[in-house]
């Protein structure tokens, strides 16, 4: 059987605040230190005959940092090429379609009319 204390006290240490803040980076005047958004999830269970399992799962992506000069601080958030063509691939595609339905250019007639 599994030590199910084990196991959640290595969740535990995988959701420390060191996971969602990087060690500061000093460069001359400017302090940067990174930021993460971090998510984890685990599950368990067993049975009568005493069979067990259990697992966890952890995801961090990079958000941004905070970058420090002197008395004053400055969120510097990243950019997610991937997510920001996918978003701008869907508004571009909505954007068609409306454009398809007011002009009645629909291939087969009738999908225009709201049938």
């Amino acid at each position: 059987m599994p030590d199910i204390d084990a196991m959640l006290a290595g969740a535990r240490e995988a959701m420390t605040v060191s996971r969602v803040f990087g060690e500061p980076i000093e460069r001359g005047e400017v302090t940067i230190i990174p930021v993460a958004q971090v998510q984890g999830g685990g599950g368990g269970g067993g049975d009568r005959e005493q069979n067990a399992g259990g697992g966890f799962g952890l995801r961090a992506r990079p958000v941004g940092a905070f970058v420090i000069r002197g008395d004053s601080v400055e969120w510097k958030p990243s950019i997610d090429l991937g997510r920001a063509l996918s978003a701008l691939g869907l508004v571009s595609a909505a954007l068609l379609l409306r454009g398809h339905r007011r002009r009645g250019r629909c291939s087969r007639g009738r999908c225009c009319r709201g049938r």
